[in-house]
């Protein structure tokens, strides 16, 4: 019982006394994210829909909602752009309960882009606040008129008056909007309560907190409640006292048998303290926390929890076409759920504080956060950076996936405000500049492939690119990046990698005919995935070179004995909680119909992180009639790390089932000459060839013309037909040689009596340097293909610096004009058009009748049609592509990145080489063409 005493103290202070635990209560006023919003009244003052109040759905960016005035960060250089200088003027009605007469009460914005006033019932709730990504808040407990309704009155300026933020936030390479984003809502205090509980708490379980107050006039006690996530109480302890006259006061203690977080095994616990006076707790704050330990150790890297990291990260913007930088809970699940499904450890939050409810979901399913300060390529002035520092950590201090705070970004920082991060952050969290060698981490962007000879091989400091691989259209970020990372893990100072950018900017113009998605041409199509999360090709990649588990190469075939070696790049995880799977299917030519012929399912072997281990897999009778070999990894949640696939048989092997199932078709050849073509005919097929060149003239079956023609003619090199002869070999076949003074020096065409149309294109034999492609070319109309199905590497496109992530198998797909990056108004992914890897057989659907190409040549490459180029494309990322529409090659060209030409990404990313001796037995092209109508 509190004694009359101290009662009458209490009252004469002022204070209401409170008997029992008094915890914050959080009333939105706004809607809690971009899918759950509360409108309000809203007046713009230029642009879209101005000068006329209306209303507006809050969080919201109001440019999304057809208000003011569209700008990308770039604008500002333009003169002929108009540069929205709007405000938003938002009005929004409230009722206060009486009973919370006596308790503080704060409203706070979690996002306001970016000058906001803020009034309660006419009066102003407190200074401007300015900078348009931090929480800021005001205590409005004496404006308010409680048991009535009130009136909140906010006027957010697009542009700030302080010339800094502008240059920080406005003037930046991504789009700028304007309005309240994120939520608004009222925090309900007692009267005297907890002001901050910032927390470290490290692997070991040993805890330290700052416990801060309001109101320093009595003396507190402190008291500490350790949870599972399942409600059961772990650990309780006094920690000590905060002393009449301290505002805060720090503890410490140690809990034992704490289970430490990462993100292989985000283990979370509640954690509450109790705010006490004599018996009554006055206040009650929960925290969910993780316990880890964040060291930089000089010259060798980044330790969290005694184990080295390697981080697999990406650059990730707060972003969705149709809302902006206003997101929804599943908007941040599908983020994270998609960087996790590639491998990914970590995020790189670019470049500003993300919402809070994305670094809960770090927390929770495990993800490496770098926090960053705004500041695109210019910094905060020591006036308002001070106040941004210090709201960016107070909101998200205590968040266990954060573990590293980036301060600006290429040259957005001012160094003298630096010292105010470690001033807040009782964590002492690393501090690193995106772009500069600095205290202690080399961050440089966009390295070549050769930059670890400077950087890493030279240098003292872990190498870490906080921006790797510049992604622009299909370009960059998995193209080259299993090479890089190969590369630079030769280096124990390598510390990762953040890949740049996670998903295309394309955002919803309301403000255009067709509301149609904008890029805002090459400044914004960087990522990995489309605008609405398309999968590209390279998130593939990405997901097959960042898996922790890795199989050592391996030829697998019939006489495999089953043996992989597994090697473990986890951090925290041994692969005996891992688990795997294989299987071996058969397949037919034309079908993609798919026989499981043989499966299995093994445990993990005892396999710790860093290390390997060789399997065996009784799978040597299940190898014999299959085509493919499949083998899955699965983490110990069950999650697919990553399925490869392998070819069984060669595809000389695969065609002779062709061959075997229409050798009793064969028929009389009819021969037939004319001025300037030859036909040949038989089994329903008529062939016409060219007599001076002996390409393709045209083709019929039963059912009518099959519009393949002009081929073979050779693709990448320059030849001069010498001599061409034809005639019936010894078997009745039709036969037509052409010579050449170059590649192809013989090209031989055999028209089989079975209707089967063969050709064989010498090999390589000549030195040739400075290759992009080189092979044999055909045409035929794009308009008159309306799908293909193969056999080999896909479902997506290659390029010779982007081969993993396509499995080997049977494929399908429609026809489609996608454009990488660019027609984000119908993306439609894989894209048809490109190189394909590892060619067995196509079958090509058309508006004629369908046809199929059989390979018998190993490792071929096949091109179907030429991709459109995006409008602003460089060279950089317009790989080059032969003057023929289906061509099939033994080399391809290579891609590059936003900033660098494919030269610079590495050994496969150069152009091909060839060099041969007299007498090397190398492959020739060849190809079967079933043109039959049946086939």
């Amino acid at each position: 019982m509190i004694s009359k005493k101290i009662l009458y103290l209490l009252i004469a202070l002022g204070f209401s006394v409170q008997l029992y635990p008094q915890k914050t209560k959080v009333v939105h006023l706004s809607g809690t994210d971009a899918a759950n919003t509360v409108e309000w009244d809203f007046y713009c003052t230029d642009g879209q829909n101005s000068k006329k109040w209306s209303k507006i759905a809050v969080p919201s960016n109001w440019e999304l909602q057809g208000f003011g005035t569209y700008n990308y960060g770039h604008d500002w250089k333009n003169k002929d752009k108009k540069l929205g200088l709007e405000h938003g003027l938002y009005k929004h009605t409230f009722t206060v309960p009486e009973n919370w007469k006596g308790k503080t009460i704060n409203i706070v914005f979690d996002g306001s882009m970016t000058d906001t006033k803020v009034k309660i019932n006419g009066k102003s709730a407190g200074t401007t606040h300015q900078g348009g990504f931090t929480r800021f808040k005001y205590d409005i407990s004496k404006l308010l008129k409680y048991g009535q309704t009130n009136l909140l009155e906010v006027d957010v300026a697009k542009q700030s008056e302080n010339e800094s933020i502008n240059r920080a936030e406005r003037q930046a390479d991504f789009w700028i909007f304007g309005g309240i984003y994120r939520p608004v809502f009222l925090e309900i205090l007692p009267k005297i309560h907890v002001t901050r509980a910032a927390i470290d708490a490290k692997a070991d379980g040993a805890l330290k907190v700052l416990i801060a107050v309001n109101n320093p006039k009595l003396n507190y006690s402190v008291t500490v409640h350790l949870y599972d996530l399942k409600g059961n109480k772990i650990h309780t302890e006094h920690l000590g006292y905060l002393k009449k006259g301290n505002s805060e006061e720090i503890f410490s203690t140690k809990f034992n048998n704490i289970k430490s977080w990462n993100p292989e095994w985000p283990t979370l616990y509640d954690i509450t303290f109790e705010l006490k006076h004599e018996n009554s707790v006055l206040h009650e704050v929960t925290k969910r926390i993780g316990f880890r330990t964040i060291e930089l150790r000089q010259h060798d890297g980044f330790y969290i929890n005694e184990e080295k990291v390697i981080f697999k990260g990406v650059n990730r913007h707060s972003f969705w076409p149709e809302t902006g930088r206003s997101l929804s809970e599943e908007n941040h699940l599908e983020d994270i759920r998609l960087m996790k499904e590639m491998n990914m450890n970590a995020v790189r939050m670019s470049h500003y504080v993300p919402d809070k409810r994305f670094l809960e979901l770090c927390d929770s399913l495990g993800i490496f956060v770098l926090n960053e300060v705004t500041g695109w390529q210019d910094g905060y002035d020591t006036l308002v950076g001070p106040k941004m520092i210090k709201e960016v950590v107070l909101k998200d201090e205590n968040h266990p996936s954060v573990i590293i705070w980036a301060h600006g970004n290429e040259g957005g920082w001012n160094f003298a405000n630096e010292k105010w991060i470690h001033y807040w952050d009782i964590q002492k969290r690393p501090v690193i500049y995106p772009w500069l060698l600095r205290n202690g981490v080399d961050t440089s962007h966009y390295p070549e492939y050769n930059y670890a000879t400077g950087r890493l091989v030279s240098g003292i400091d872990p190498f870490m690119a906080t921006e790797l691989l510049h992604g622009l259209y299909d370009g960059g970020l998995g193209a080259g990046l299993d090479e890089y990372w190969r590369n630079y893990q030769t280096s124990p100072l390598f510390a990762g990698g953040f890949l740049w950018a996670f998903s295309d900017e394309a955002v919803l113009r309301t403000d255009k005919p067709g509301h149609v998605l904008d890029g805002d041409g090459h400044h914004a199509p960087d990522g990995i995935l489309g605008p609405h999360r398309e999968k590209e090709a390279s998130f593939y990649t990405i997901k097959e070179v960042w898996s922790p588990v890795q199989i050592s190469p391996v030829t697998i075939n019939k006489e495999w004995n089953g043996t992989l070696i597994l090697n473990n790049k986890f951090i925290y995880t041994n692969l005996s909680q891992c688990s795997f799977n294989w299987k071996t299917l058969k397949t037919e030519i034309g079908s993609n119909e798919k026989q499981i012929v043989g499966t299995g399912h093994i445990l993990g072997p005892d396999t710790a992180p860093g290390t390997a281990s060789k399997i065996k897999l009784d799978c040597r009778k299940a190898l014999q009639d299959a085509d493919i070999f499949e083998f899955t990894a699965k983490d110990h949640n069950g999650k697919e790390l990553y399925t490869w696939s392998w070819p069984i048989v060669q595809p000389d092997k695969k065609a002779t089932e062709l061959l075997r199932l229409i050798s009793n078709t064969a028929k009389e050849i009819s021969i037939k000459e004319l001025d300037g073509t030859i036909s040949a005919s038989a089994n329903g097929v008529q062939i016409v060839f060219n007599k001076k060149d002996g390409t393709l003239h045209s083709v019929k079956n039963s059912k009518g013309e099959i519009s393949i023609t002009g081929g073979a003619v050779p693709a990448g090199s320059t030849a001069q037909i010498t001599d061409t002869k034809w005639g019936k070999d010894e078997d009745g076949n039709f036969r037509f040689e052409i010579l050449g003074d170059n590649y192809p020096e013989r090209i031989i065409w055999k028209f089989h009596r079975t209707g089967l149309l063969q050709i064989e294109a010498s090999p390589l034999q000549k030195k040739m340097e400075g290759i992009d492609y080189i092979g044999i070319s055909f045409d035929y109309p794009e308009d008159k293909c309306i799908g293909v199905r193969w056999m080999g590497r896909g479902p997506y496109r290659v390029w010779r610096n982007r081969i993993k992530g396509s499995n080997f198998g049977v494929w399908e797909k429609q026809y489609n004009n996608t454009v990488t990056g660019e027609t984000f108004n119908n993306l439609i992914y894989p894209e048809f058009k490109g190189y394909h890897g590892n060619l067995y057989w196509a079958r090509l659907k058309t508006t004629e009748t369908p046809f199929t190409i059989i390979s018998e040549t190993p490792n071929l490459y096949f091109q179907l049609f030429r991709p459109k180029e995006p409008e602003h494309a460089s060279s950089k990322v317009s790989p080059l592509f032969p003057m023929g529409n289906l061509s099939f090659l033994y080399e391809i060209p290579a891609i590059g990145t936003k900033f660098k030409e494919p030269s610079k990404l590495g050994p496969k990313s150069q152009k091909g080489f060839y060099s041969g001796r007299p007498g090397d037995e190398n492959y020739p092209i060849k190809l079967w063409l079933d043109f039959r109508a049946e086939n």
